[in-house]
């Protein structure tokens, strides 16, 4: 697992040098579900696959950018599934944007075969976070040489102050804006950037607060992918503290994608948050 960790840092090295110096421009090109992609989202893909390509540990890789598994080492234990570029619509505003990895034992591509997590933070500073079960996540960032050292340990407090609720007012559910409205009423502060890496870094680095995709009526499974999104990031939020569940109350670390692309709502909190969700959705 050390030497997957490694590698993640050079990536994470070498998609910051794309993103200050690269085109920003569309390429002609879709991804496996349709949305447009940037020519950053192919380089970091490129960048990713590369670099992974000669890591033994590994079996096969799984881009959000593919439709399909890339075989990498019958005799790999891991399966590694990412999104290269989270929030890449936002980059060219200079907004900080993301990559997030789950890392699976073999073909076990469930919330129970997630063996870690990490995602990178492309900020004003470059940014990791890693996380294995049974330990805390560790935030390291890069300093002057390029090398990584661990900042601090991430624990979520029992509340938060901070809401980010995604997707398109105008679609979501009565149950699900009343629910908004009232984490509003209390005082939360509305942080939501349009990119899950940041929004959720931010809440995990201030302690504790809301992120929310809901199932609504334009995205009824949600927009969020399980294997390179939600299941990562579930055992991030639960390493630190925290819980991460979908509309039905259901942990996101125990449910079973039945196809590698598919979606899911998703609710990541303290758990006093959590729990409000559940008493506002009724469950």
């Amino acid at each position: 697992m050390l030497t997957v960790f490694e590698k993640l840092k050079h990536i994470a090295q070498e998609i910051d040098k794309a993103i200050k110096n690269e085109d920003l421009g569309y390429s002609e090109n879709q991804n496996a579900t349709g949305d447009e992609q940037l020519k950053l989202d192919v380089a970091s893909d490129a960048i990713i696959e590369h670099t992974l390509s000669d890591v033994s540990l590994v079996k096969q890789i799984i881009s959000e950018e593919k439709e399909e598994i890339m075989p990498i080492n019958p005799d790999g234990k891991y399966t590694i599934c990412y999104d290269p570029l989270d929030g890449s619509s936002i980059v060219d505003v200079n907004f900080s944007v993301g990559s997030i990895f789950g890392i699976y034992e073999g073909d076990n591509l469930t919330g129970r075969g997630l063996r870690a997590a990490a995602y990178v933070v492309y900020g004003p500073r470059l940014e990791l976070v890693v996380a294995t079960r049974g330990h805390r996540p560790r935030h390291l960032r890069s300093g002057t040489r390029g090398l990584f050292s661990t900042r601090s340990i991430v624990q979520l407090k029992e509340k938060g102050k901070l809401n980010a609720p995604g997707g398109t007012q105008k679609y979501w559910s009565p149950t699900h804006k009343a629910f908004i409205d009232s984490l509003f009423a209390e005082g939360y502060r509305l942080r939501y950037s349009g990119g899950m890496v940041p929004d959720l870094h931010q809440i995990l680095l201030k302690g504790g607060g809301l992120f929310s995709y809901p199932g609504a009526s334009d995205r009824p499974k949600g927009k969020l992918r399980m294997l390179f999104e939600a299941l990562p990031f579930a055992l991030i939020f639960e390493a630190a503290g925290g819980e991460a569940i979908d509309e039905q109350g259901r942990r996101l670390l125990d449910l079973e994608p039945e196809h590698i692309h598919d979606t899911t709502p998703c609710f990541f909190g303290s758990r006093y948050e959590i729990a409000k969700m559940r008493e506002a959705y009724g469950l």
